[in-house]
């Protein structure tokens, strides 16, 4: 039997520590993906399609304000806060009374309800899609930046959280200055940043 020594400089032994740490850093990475897998949310548009089953197909299907969708024959199926493999799957057993092992994609073709707002003194206001997962200085960057007038110390983020209001307040020069980071908070769907 072989026997497999050690390393013997101290470069050695960090190549090695090093490479652990990478491959350490990609499976978490992977592992996150499957937990950040996109949730269906109101006003979102589907496609749907059942394998070999057109009448169980459908190319536009609008999640409506109380989170369902109409399907031909399981009437309203729900629909927000579901992920596209979870809304398959209910699917899938909704239509084995009718379709021997029916198979089901589904598909967000329009992420509707993923948007946040941008107000105030800022060169673009408006309604943006919250296509990554943006920061606060990412949605300034989006708006255009600042106008001259911005107050950039006293800016307000509204979510909501629970049905309830909270109000986060943001220094866009504390963040740029390197002293308080932490109010550079990730944007959520339905975020509204109001720059006086």
């Amino acid at each position: 039997m072989q026997h497999i020594r050690p390393p013997q400089s101290k470069t050695a032994v960090f190549a090695i520590l090093t490479l652990l740490l990478t491959a350490n850093i990609l499976y978490a990475q992977d592992q996150s993906l499957s937990t950040d897998e996109y949730r269906i949310g109101k006003g979102d548009i589907l496609e749907i399609v059942t394998w070999k089953e057109p009448d169980f197909s459908r190319e536009e299907i609008v999640v409506r304000l109380d989170g369902k969708i109409s399907f031909p024959l399981l009437n309203d199926v729900q629909a927000a806060g579901r992920t596209t493999t979870e809304l398959k799957s209910t699917i899938e057993k909704a239509l084995k009374e009718y379709v021997s092992a029916p198979t089901v994609t589904v598909t967000v073709t329009n992420a509707a309800s993923q948007r946040f707002y941008i107000l105030g003194e800022v060169v673009n206001t408006g309604e943006y899609p919250l296509t990554k997962n943006l920061t606060v200085l990412q949605a300034f960057a989006l708006a255009g930046g600042f106008t001259e007038w911005a107050s950039k110390k006293e800016i307000i983020l509204f979510r909501q959280v629970d049905g309830k209001e909270k109000v986060i307040r943001i220094n866009y020069k504390d963040i740029v200055n390197d002293k308080d980071f932490s109010q550079n908070v990730k944007i959520l769907a339905d975020d509204t940043i109001i720059v006086p």
